[in-house]
């Protein structure tokens, strides 16, 4: 059965029949957290005796995958990721998958400049509407750019996925090769767990920062989230969206009413977001709602398009930063656990915008296998990588305070992390930094 409005047919085949276009070695995409396919995923993975060295490049896996489930030793499929979720953060420690590193704002040009093109991608999408468009739900992120690098384009239709406006989120059935039907799965959810003690004592510092009409960008995990929790009941009003991830708590926010976008130089009156990753209420939330769109990553996070708005509040978690104000985000030493992701493309975009403001939080401290230790540190772990360098940090803030490092020489932002730090570390860190010349002689009556 062939399927079109114009140009080219696609034709509608079952998944089996996709899977059957893959040849080994050949180079596949999926593109981005919700848009990964299921029911392609699994046709594949029955063809794994046939098959080796088939490269498969994805981003923020949301629920596990069949060809690395099937494949134990990686000897059929390889997995390449742009950004960590915790099911690819195991497989990469099992030796499954690779990391690629980017900024994810330059993922579009990526595809357009650096990567040869794509054998087959293909692509998790909402039913195609009556202009005859498959909309690509909560995950416009790089994907438009990704089919204009395919050699075979494969939607696989799940009537759950939502669908949600904005310029660059779906492709046009003209476009498309193949129409596979999914299997029916709900929309993959990520948990939204209840934001800690530390979690609202940072958050609270952060708040005091923000002022009426500030447009928010918010990053993942609990702390950031806790900022919206605190928000709710700051009296806050009139905040506008421009972020690379919508999250349950702008949700909150938008549903309280205070979420209008009024004061927004770009979308005005609109959420304006790349990825969507949360609850069932999310999604449904965003879905055929006027108030949120989905953009291509290249304009939701590119630092010049992030300025455009005034205030712009730009708000990430981190997990280390040494005394110089060197945040290391998504390394664990040597073992990647997540990724660069929008973090310093915000960072900058923030700063750049009139009267805005980039904060990076973390609790003072972690256990790791029983032991207590400083998340500011005098030197970064071996191997970890900077994910913001200290010349673009601006505000750090931990649960015993929040300090501004701009302007700051080396003596000063010594001191002023290590009076963020908790109490039973100061005392050391600030030996060691004296000892390292961090904070010299002449400097010890400045600072």
């Amino acid at each position: 059965m062939t399927i079109g409005l114009r140009g080219k047919q696609a034709t509608k085949i079952t998944a089996a029949e996709a899977a059957a276009l893959v040849k080994s070695g050949m180079w596949l995409d999926y593109g981005f957290g919700l848009t990964q396919p299921d029911a392609f995923e699994v046709a594949l993975a029955a063809r794994r005796d046939e098959l080796h060295d088939v490269k498969i490049r994805h981003c923020l896996t949301m629920r596990p995958r069949a060809t690395q489930e099937c494949d134990p030793n990686g000897e059929h499929f390889g997995w390449f990721n742009w950004h960590f979720s915790g099911y690819d953060r195991k497989q990469h420690d099992a030796g499954r998958c690779n990391y690629i590193p980017f900024n994810f704002g330059e993922a579009p040009d990526f595809y357009r400049r650096f990567i040869d093109p794509v054998d087959v991608a293909v692509i998790k999408t909402a039913p195609m509407d009556a202009e005859g468009y498959f909309n690509f739900g909560g995950g416009a992120t790089y994907v438009e750019a990704i089919l204009e690098r395919a050699r075979t384009v494969i939607v696989e239709v799940n009537e759950d996925l939502p669908y949600v406006y904005g310029e660059g989120n779906a492709i046009h059935v003209s476009s498309v090769d193949h129409i596979i039907d999914g299997d029916g799965q709900k929309t993959p959810e990520i948990g939204n767990p209840e934001p800690s003690e530390i979690d609202r004592a940072v958050a609270a510092r952060i708040v005091e920062e923000i002022d009426d009409g500030a447009c928010l960008q918010i990053g993942i995990g609990g702390m950031p989230n806790a900022v919206c929790t605190i928000l709710k009941d700051s009296g806050i009003r009139d905040l506008g969206i421009h972020t690379e991830m919508m999250t349950d708590g702008i949700v909150s926010l938008y549903d309280a009413g205070l979420v209008t976008g009024a004061r927004k130089t770009i979308d005005q009156g609109c959420a304006a977001f790349t990825f969507a990753a949360g609850s069932r209420r999310q999604y449904e939330a965003i879905n055929r709602n006027p108030h949120f769109k989905s953009y291509p990553v290249d304009y939701t996070n590119l630092p010049h398009n992030i300025a455009k708005n005034d205030n712009v509040v730009s708000i990430n978690n981190t997990t280390q930063m040494d005394l110089q104000g060197q945040a290391a985000s998504e390394s664990d030493g040597h073992r990647h656990i997540s990724g660069t992701g929008g973090q310093l493309q915000f960072v900058r975009g923030a700063y750049a915008s009139k009267g805005g403001k980039s904060f990076l939080c973390m609790s003072s401290t972690f256990d790791k296998r029983g032991d207590r230790r400083s998340r500011i540190v005098l030197n970064l772990t071996p191997g970890n990588v900077v994910t913001t360098p200290r010349t673009d940090v601006m505000y750090v803030v931990t649960e015993y305070g929040i300090a501004n490092l701009k302007g700051r020489s080396v003596a000063e932002r010594a001191k002023a992390l290590i009076g963020l730090a908790h109490p039973d570390f100061r005392e050391g860190l600030e030996r060691e930094a004296r000892e390292n010349g961090l904070i010299p002689r002449f400097c010890y009556g400045m600072v």
